[in-house]
């Protein structure tokens, strides 16, 4: 309980940091600001999906099932099995399916 307080208590930092920059009274400053962040935040994203997707690769190595690492992580099941994938961002980047779907497919995905 007191690791899940910890988180939060760290994202909501973040959120009142850019909250901050929002409230900015100066507005040649905050445009500053808000370039500076918006120039640095696609590493940080880079590194911060490689963070999640390492401790997404471990927990199934061990045997966890999708939901448990779903529920953890706070995402879908489907969020977690694209980010063992390796994909991100929106649909455009996967790969298409070369199944196609017959009459006889029973799931909605045809496979």
């Amino acid at each position: 309980m007191a690791e899940e307080e910890a988180f939060e208590e760290e994202a909501q930092r973040v959120f009142d940091a850019l909250d901050g920059l929002v409230a900015m009274e100066d507005p040649a400053a905050q445009a500053r600001a808000i370039s500076r962040i918006l120039k640095e935040q696609p590493k940080r994203n880079q590194q911060l999906k490689a963070i999640r997707r390492t401790f997404v690769l471990d927990q199934r190595a061990a045997k966890v099932p999708y939901r448990t690492i779903a529920t953890q992580l706070g995402v879908s099941s489907g969020t977690v099995q694209d980010i063992e994938r390796g994909y991100s961002g929106s649909g455009s980047d996967r790969p298409k399916s070369t199944r196609r779907r017959t009459a006889d497919d029973d799931s909605p995905g045809g496979e």
